[in-house]
């Protein structure tokens, strides 16, 4: 079960994977999970995005609200 703040960290990848420092402690339950994955890009700079899995996740919680 993910918490508050992984499923908060989810739905900011999700919408605005730039804004998300790679730093944070959600990252890696959402990694071992396979829920995100990191996409290198241009300069050395990674950024993550949601993999099919977690918008899976996404989608059954917007269905629940």
């Amino acid at each position: 079960m993910l918490s508050p703040h992984e499923f908060a960290t989810l739905m900011l990848i999700k919408e605005a994977p730039q804004q998300v420092e790679l730093g944070r402690t959600e990252l890696d339950a959402l990694l071992e999970r396979q829920l995100i994955a990191l996409e290198n890009l241009a300069f050395g700079r990674s950024y993550p995005r949601v993999t099919s899995d977690g918008d899976f996740i996404l989608n059954a919680i917007a269905r629940i609200r």
